[in-house]
């Protein structure tokens, strides 16, 4: 793998104030890396804090504290207009719910062209015209939806729509937030094959947020699993699933259905004490190269 660091994420916390002062602790202090060129899944169940550190690093939260770095720029330092522009061409999103991310308001050609006006990739309208059309083929739709409206669409092709909005800027970086959880999962394969694809011709990083382990490792070169704010463990997705350490990750991979009639009816679940459990003491650890683990200075013993 290609060890030019992208995206750097140190120590980032985003708490959040309540109308009653208490604090909700959604990203508690996580660090990790993404490499130019990889796809990077960030895995947990709903409220863990996977998508707001996602939003988080795009500049949609500002952060509580801690460094994210692009490029080996503090994307929170960015002050001028002209460096938010810049840095807002190179990462871009694509969003959870294709049904409520597209304006019902505008045409096709209007929401996938919005970026290339803002920053000034079109010479004339003709030429904005042509980009629309390829970026539309490009998705596997064709030039003739450039006209049509979102609720015409049905959900894949919705999300193929906020995928082209993405790319026509040309982004480096893409952070696809749960970009398959709305659709059927018939649908799902094609959308992450054709995310696979697009990668692959274009030389896109992806940190890809999901709930969904299975697809996550289908897709992901390194998985980092999120709870209630932390990361628990961080591996290659080969290892984690051949090897996962932390009860957490086991209790996830464990719920996994397969199409095995004989194992579905003996097979075992790991169930994990979301109430007992208690992190007091646990830092992220290196078990061995490339495979970090939340625990102890005791359960790291053990588990080496």
């Amino acid at each position: 793998m290609n060890k030019d660091k992208i995206l750097e994420v140190k120590e980032l916390k985003q708490h959040f104030r309540t109308s009653k002062k208490s604090v909700i602790k959604a990203v508690d202090g996580i660090s990790f890396d993404i490499y130019r060129g990889e796809t990077f899944g960030l895995v947990g169940e709903s409220g863990c804090g996977k998508s707001t550190t996602g939003r988080t690093i795009i500049r949609l939260y500002d952060a509580t504290s801690g460094e994210v770095k692009f490029n080996g720029v503090d994307v929170h330092s960015l002050k001028s207009k002209q460096e938010i522009k810049s840095f807002n061409r190179q990462m871009q999103m694509i969003f959870q719910d294709p049904y409520a991310s597209l304006n019902p308001r505008m045409t096709v050609k209007e929401i996938i062209s919005e970026g290339i006006d803002i920053h000034g990739l079109a010479k004339n309208e003709k030429e904005k015209t042509d980009r629309v059309h390829e970026l539309l083929e490009t998705v596997g739709l064709n030039k003739e939806h450039a006209s049509r409206y979102p609720h015409e669409f049905s959900g894949g092709q919705r999300q193929r729509i906020g995928i082209a909005r993405a790319l026509a800027v040309d982004p480096e970086f893409i952070i696809a937030d749960e970009p398959i959880s709305a659709l059927d999962v018939s649908i799902q394969a094609q959308v992450v094959n054709l995310m696979k694809e697009l990668q692959q011709k274009r030389g896109l990083t992806y940190l890809f947020i999901a709930h969904d382990l299975s697809m996550v490792k289908y897709i992901s070169d390194r998985i980092a699993v999120m709870f209630a704010g932390r990361i628990v463990e961080l591996a290659d997705s080969e290892e984690l699933y051949s090897n996962p350490l932390h009860s957490y990750t086991k209790s996830l991979l464990s719920a996994i259905p397969v199409p095995d009639p004989d194992y579905e009816r003996n097979r075992q679940r790991v169930v994990f004490d979301h109430d007992s459990y208690n992190p007091e003491g646990a830092t992220l650890r290196e078990i061995k190269n490339g495979h970090w683990v939340l625990c102890t200075e005791e359960e790291f013993k053990k588990m080496k």
